[in-house]
């Protein structure tokens, strides 16, 4: 789906701006309630399917809790990252990303996992699918600058600052624009403050399903409605992707 005019650049200031009120719902995602709203009953083959979650940059599971007791709820088996406060992708914490997938997969029977990252937290979602093919059922990324020009977002002068290498000098050496050989779905936003909508829609050879959600970069996973197109998403392609893992 194509974007408008000036979706490959960072986003401008006021769009930033706007972000900083949605903070409240990342810090507050431990308190709040579940509460499913609309269908959610699971066939057969997504039933029990299990889902990792992967936090965003400067953020940890205390973020994604609200995301994954509901998928709980809904009947899937989530699970937090165990990666505590992301600040890049290492050597050493993609090692912890690694263990944590094997983990997942062997202790559901070795049943292909669902990855869902958000923000950052996609780019590990994505290079665990590209060298994990196998324990991978579906990857879902949320905001996640996978494409394009690695400054083309708000954050990464962040990233260089808390990291000894610079965004195009990447610690590792895999391209996260490349699709992994898994089904592959970038959720996007026009509104996105942080990154820029190009980036996290990525083109057509990089995802093979690009959903456009109209809300802000610090909505993504947090907010109901965010949480709501999720569990849209698992019902309609976690099941068939399970299957042929």
């Amino acid at each position: 789906m194509a974007g408008g005019p000036g979706d490959s650049g960072p986003p401008p200031l006021a769009r930033w701006l706007q972000e900083l009120p949605r903070l409240t719902l990342i810090w507050s995602s431990p308190l709040r309630p579940v509460r499913i709203e609309g269908p959610v009953a699971l066939d057969g083959s997504a039933a029990g399917c299990p889902v990792l979650v992967f936090p965003g940059i400067l953020s940890s599971d205390y973020a994604t809790s609200l995301l994954r007791r509901t998928l709980r709820a809904a009947g899937y088996r989530a699970y937090a990252s165990r990666l505590g406060v992301v600040t890049g992708v290492t050597p050493k914490a993609f090692a912890a990303a690694e263990a944590r997938l094997a983990a997942v997969y062997h202790n559901n029977g070795r049943r292909p996992v669902v990855l869902i990252g958000i923000s950052l937290g996609g780019v590990f979602a994505r290079v665990l699918a590209q060298r994990h093919p196998g324990m991978t059922a579906l990857v879902i990324t949320l905001g996640t600058p996978f494409s394009g020009d690695r400054r083309s977002n708000n954050a990464w002068r962040l990233y260089e600052a808390i990291n000894d290498h610079t965004v195009d000098a990447p610690a590792l050496p895999d391209d996260p624009s490349l699709k992994p050989m898994v089904k592959t779905i970038a959720v996007w936003s026009p509104l996105d403050g942080i990154v820029a909508p190009a980036a996290s829609r990525g083109l057509e050879n990089e995802r093979d399903l690009a959903i456009k959600a109209d809300e802000r970069h610090f909505e993504f996973s947090a907010s109901r409605r965010s949480i709501r197109r999720i569990l849209a998403i698992l019902r309609e392609h976690a099941g068939s992707a399970d299957q042929n893992g």
